[in-house]
């Protein structure tokens, strides 16, 4: 894949993004602006695609607030100490790829690059959906979710970096009702090593999927 410009957000509140994903889709579809990647993370908000059943939600008492949306996937949880990745690319530009399979792989390589070594999972036929990265002993670190409107993807990956863990347990994950999930900061302390910082992830990330940083560093609090 050619280049992608890399943006860097701050904490952006997840139905300020969801707008700002829509302009962002619109400036790639008129030509507006090139491929790019959007490096963010959220206030805590559990975001469920339109497959997902009531069963798998949190009860309606719980704390933290819960969003349809319209990507692939099931629910997943965003919070602070998760690095999220929305991409916004032309497919027709590109050829003949598969995204998810390459946003997999790309973040297998930049997260081994930072000593995690991680895997890819095949959905058997009928089965919930495996797509995500993995630990080799399948407890799930990343998950991924994306939408493909007139060739152009949006949505994109969550990458849990140092989250609360516990808002998992609170409801189903990803339609996988035994997936265990993990972050970067316990498997680096599984294995006695300093766990990476966001700043670090992002780099990787970037590094991985062909996302260029500006000549400038361009770090914003609101998308643009």
């Amino acid at each position: 894949m050619s280049a992608i410009e890399r943006v860097d957000l701050g904490e952006v509140g997840y139905e300020v993004a969801a707008a700002d994903m829509k302009t962002w889709v619109e400036q790639r579809l008129e030509g507006d602006a090139g491929d790019r990647l959007f490096l963010l993370s959220h206030p805590p908000v559990i975001t469920y695609g339109p497959r997902t059943t009531l069963d798998d939600l949190p009860v309606e008492a719980a704390a933290i607030p819960t969003v349809a949306v319209d990507r692939g996937g099931f629910a997943t949880y965003h919070g602070p100490g998760q690095l999220v990745g929305y991409l916004v690319v032309d497919l027709k530009q590109r050829g003949p790829v598969d995204i998810v399979r390459w946003v997999e792989n790309g973040l297998i390589e930049a997260l081994g690059s930072l000593g995690f070594p991680l895997v890819r999972r095949d959905t058997p036929k009928g089965a919930s959906s495996l797509v995500g990265v993995w630990t080799e002993d399948h407890r799930k670190l990343c998950s991924i979710g994306m939408r493909i409107r007139r060739g152009v993807t949006s949505h994109g990956f969550s990458i849990n970096v140092d989250p609360d863990m516990s808002v998992f347990h609170t409801f189903t994950t990803c339609g996988l009702h035994d997936v265990t999930m993990v972050s970067l900061a316990e498997l680096a302390a599984q294995q006695g090593i300093q766990a990476p910082t966001d700043q670090q992830v992002r780099d990787a990330v970037a590094v991985a999927l062909g996302a260029a940083q500006p000549p400038s560093v361009r770090t914003v609090s609101q998308a643009s």
